[in-house]
């Protein structure tokens, strides 16, 4: 395939233009998301009030699961697709797409399943209160109705960008996005469903998004598609899958569990205030994942290209991509320290008009981002290491950011500091998260350099 749009030109075509091609989509793509999520939140506080806000922040330990037993699919089925794909293994690459479709639908009715059975145990333990538990359920039984779209949708979008349409992929994820904050305002407060209705308008989003997925997957003319005689449920390619998909797993589950150590460090520190303390933690998270989306969305654009490069022995390029996408993550979150600093009440002011709930909100982005600027790369150096095969590494770096360090701190700190100490958890680990990156880096960089040195590049000259 010769054709100069064709995803074998990841192995040839100038890194930058190749992550301007890959990132600026998925960029684009993870900006949307984020900011529905935000717009979310935003209906929510001024639809239904600032305990629904509260009620919302409950729920994010769990959204964490739901995306991490999704993301421990998508992400290894695309890494192991771009891989093959450097190798000129497309037969290989199709297995994994129709491996990934059917991983997908068992986790989504067995994890959405389970859940569901379980739902109010688990969210009093993740820190519901007898104010917030109607709302965290409302929102919460809808998404999880939903997870087998919301499954397929991610899983294939991930493989849609891996297989080289970054461009398709960034429509999919603008159609879910567009669709939700039409039909979230009109939900909540037109047909005054509160926060169901922002639920319900989430699903109906990502409804749309796995049709459009769907299609380009049972397309001939896609370069990777669905193909009823390749194989459709392998255990090589199974394993690989949750090998490499294990890192982001753990990462999200990490995630989960550091927002429960948060919310009840908030509750048990934070006094009469402690409901509005854990819906202040909701505003600050939901801004710092609209950085951290923007730097997934580098990542994710990284991702082909290193893969690719990685299987077709291609060092330099692979380095090349690395650094680029080291100075990018960086840039994005220093952004992200200098506005958050400069205008925590402008920012808290557009979730809710509690004046209670924006100071505290002020507290928390004036501690949390002491450190953020130095997030954007170690999420890089994280990423990197999954997306060239290596995911005992990625694991590693997940685990102390989120639990090695960050735990312990919730520990210690808020006994001498209050909720100050909480924040604080939070700016401390990401430091020293990054160093630890930096070493790791440096250290496997040498091995690597030195395995490549007299390797030969697959198809070099194309």
């Amino acid at each position: 395939m010769a054709k100069t749009d064709s995803p074998l030109t990841l192995g040839t075509k100038s890194v930058s233009k190749l992550l301007v091609q890959y990132s600026v989509p998925a960029i684009i793509a993870s900006v949307a998301t984020s900011l529905y999520n935000i717009v979310d939140s935003i209906f929510i506080g001024r639809g239904v009030g600032p305990m629904a806000i509260s009620g919302l922040a409950i729920t994010f330990p769990l959204m964490n699961l739901v995306v991490a037993f999704c993301t421990l699919i998508a992400v290894g089925g695309a890494t192991i697709s771009s891989i093959f794909m450097g190798q000129k293994n497309t037969s290989r690459a199709t297995d994994v797409v129709n491996n990934v479709m059917v991983l997908c639908l068992i986790h989504s009715v067995v994890f959405g399943g389970l859940t569901l059975f379980f739902l109010d145990e688990i969210l009093y333990f993740f820190g519901a209160t007898a104010e917030t538990i109607k709302y965290a359920r409302e929102f919460m039984t809808i998404i999880l109705y939903g997870t087998p779209i919301s499954y397929v949708f991610i899983g294939l979008n991930n493989l849609m960008r891996a297989t080289g349409y970054p461009k398709k992929a960034m429509i999919s994820a603008l159609l879910s996005v567009a669709v939700n904050v039409v039909l979230a305002p009109i939900f909540i407060f037109s047909f005054k469903w509160g926060i169901a209705g922002a639920a319900l308008a989430t699903i109906c989003g990502q409804f749309v998004a796995f049709i459009w997925v769907l299609v380009h997957f049972m397309s001939k003319s896609s370069f990777i598609h669905f193909k009823r005689d390749n194989r459709w449920f392998t255990p090589s390619i199974i394993k690989r899958i949750y090998s490499i998909g294990l890192s982001p797993f753990l990462m999200n589950v990490c995630a989960c569990v550091v927002v429960v150590f948060i919310n009840k460090a908030l509750l048990d520190y934070a006094g009469a205030d402690g409901n509005l303390a854990v819906g202040a933690y909701g505003i600050v998270n939901r801004t710092t994942m609209f950085f951290v989306m923007v730097v997934f969305g580098i990542t994710q654009g990284m991702q082909p290209i290193l893969g690719f490069n990685y299987g077709a022995n291609k060092w330099d390029r692979v380095k090349r991509t690395l650094k680029i996408g080291i100075i990018a993550g960086t840039t994005i979150t220093t952004i992200g320290f200098i506005l958050t600093e400069s205008f925590p009440d402008t920012i808290s002011s557009l979730f809710t008009t509690d004046p209670t709930l924006i100071s505290i909100a002020r507290r928390g982005f004036r501690v949390y981002f002491i450190c953020y600027s130095v997030v954007g790369c170690q999420i890089v150096i994280q990423n990197f290491f999954q997306s060239i095969g290596k995911p005992q590494i990625s694991i590693f770096l997940s685990l102390t950011r989120q639990l090695l360090f960050l735990i312990p701190f919730l520990i210690i700190l808020p006994r001498h500091f209050g909720t100050d100490g909480v924040w604080a958890s939070m700016s401390g680990s990401d430091l020293i998260a990054f160093i630890v990156a930096v070493i790791t880096l440096l250290i496997m960089f040498k091995k690597l350099n030195k395995r490549f040195a007299d390797i030969t590049p697959i198809n070099q000259n194309q």
